[in-house]
């Protein structure tokens, strides 16, 4: 830290769940948070003094956030859709009727704009899917994936990670190359590897395939998968089978698994103890599922969102993703974890206190990446961002954007000179 200047931060607090040594760290103890006066010097590790009163609170502190699913070549796309509406299947229609608008032009500006609007949110590591294309051109990388390479590179010198996710067809990658072909030039590209599994045919051998090219390239996985409410659904624990059976140690992560909700309590309890055994890590993305699933004529009856609650009980790392924003698949929603987090909050029964949950789009998501987990008491000032809020209730109702903390550093040390 030896390009900062020593400064003082009073009124700030910082969530115990996001401290690697909270003792060590310093600060009154305020329920989930510890708060103080924030202490920056040069070469020296940030540290908290207690401050008067736990009401002087004006800031909380946090490492940047992980967004560890979106879809930047679908998003901002809803204006031109038309009448849409429906399952993920009209979704799923409705978006490929409008891929002959996918120019590099209309690519690029889309994505940009879901980029500047996910770093405006806070975000330091991002992982956006790119739909790959399947048949003769399957060997191609697709004009979207070359357009988010340029954006990676862009986003590395300003200091995010974007990390770009080939989302192929699971029975395609069945075909004999298939999954090596992708796996290839994922890996040159610093990417995940990954594909759709619903009821599709040969989903098995398409996992297997999916597994044996991503131990062969090192690189991790990442699966949409059981995205509906169809008990009879299965890809959730044949991912985890898969794993187990073939020992990935790579990072794998499932997202969606909305059919889980509808299982019995024995497979319940029997999946997630494999995806535990397995290491595998599930997504819940509620904006996106609570528009798609369980629509009927009337009101919907199921939320079609995953078992949070019996998934982390079980040990399974679970994260919140944003997936779709303004396109078929959710015609609203925003580019910001902590949104998404606050919705799953509501529809998922995520209960106060807050702190324990905030992992999910931070050390939780990181690591589902593939990245290691990032602790407040373990990062410089420039990995740090702070969010104008007096508890963590207010942080999630999302009245403030985050600014860098370098910022707030910044002010500090002119009001000083002056």
């Amino acid at each position: 830290m030896s390009e900062y200047r020593s400064c003082r931060l009073p009124g700030v607090a910082v969530p115990l769940s996001l401290l690697a040594d909270p003792d060590r760290f310093g600060g009154a103890d305020n329920g989930d948070i510890r708060s103080g006066t924030l202490i920056i010097g040069p070469d020296q590790p940030l540290r908290l003094e207690p401050g008067q009163s736990k009401d002087a609170v004006r800031y909380i502190v946090l490492p940047q956030l992980t967004e560890a699913h979106v879809h930047l070549d679908k998003c901002h796309s809803i204006h031109r859709l038309g009448h849409v509406g429906g399952d993920l299947a009209a979704a799923l229609e409705a978006q490929r009727r409008d891929k002959q608008n996918w120019t590099a032009e209309d690519l690029e500006a889309r994505m940009t704009r879901g980029l500047a609007e996910l770093t405006r949110a806070g975000c330091g590591a991002i992982r956006s899917h790119i739909d790959w294309a399947t048949g003769t051109e399957r060997p191609e990388a697709p004009l979207a994936w070359e357009i988010l390479r340029g954006l990676t590179d862009r986003a590395r010198a300003q200091g995010t990670i974007l990390q770009p996710a080939a989302l192929t067809g699971i029975t395609e990658m069945a075909e004999p190359g298939a999954a090596n072909a992708v796996a290839r030039r994922v890996a040159r590209d610093r990417g995940a590897l990954g594909g759709f599994l619903l009821d599709h045919e040969n989903r098995r051998a398409g996992l297997r395939e999916l597994f044996r090219a991503a131990e062969r390239f090192g690189v991790p996985l990442d699966f949409h998968v059981d995205e509906g409410l169809d008990p009879s659904l299965d890809g959730l624990e044949m991912i985890a089978d898969t794993a187990l059976e073939t020992g990935f140690q790579g990072p794998v992560l499932c997202g969606h698994a909305c059919s889980l909700a509808t299982r019995d309590a024995a497979d319940v309890i029997r999946i997630c103890e494999k995806l535990a055994r397995a290491g595998v890590a599930v997504a819940a993305l509620p904006s996106t599922n609570l528009y798609l699933q369980g629509r009927r004529n009337g009101a919907p009856v199921a939320r079609g969102l995953t078992l949070l609650h019996e998934l982390s009980a079980a040990g399974v790392p679970t994260i919140i993703g944003t997936d779709n924003v303004r396109d078929a698949f959710c015609p609203v929603g925003r580019h910001d974890p902590v949104h998404s987090l606050a919705l799953a909050a509501l529809a998922g029964h995520l209960d106060p206190p807050f702190g324990r949950h905030l992992s999910m789009i931070t050390t939780h998501a990181r690591r589902a990446m593939g990245l290691p987990a990032s602790m407040v008491d373990e990062l410089s000032p420039a990995g740090l961002i702070a969010v104008r809020a007096t508890d963590l209730s207010e942080l999630l109702a999302g009245a403030a954007l985050p600014v860098p903390l370098t910022d707030l550093m910044k002010e500090a040390q002119n009001d000083f000179d002056s």
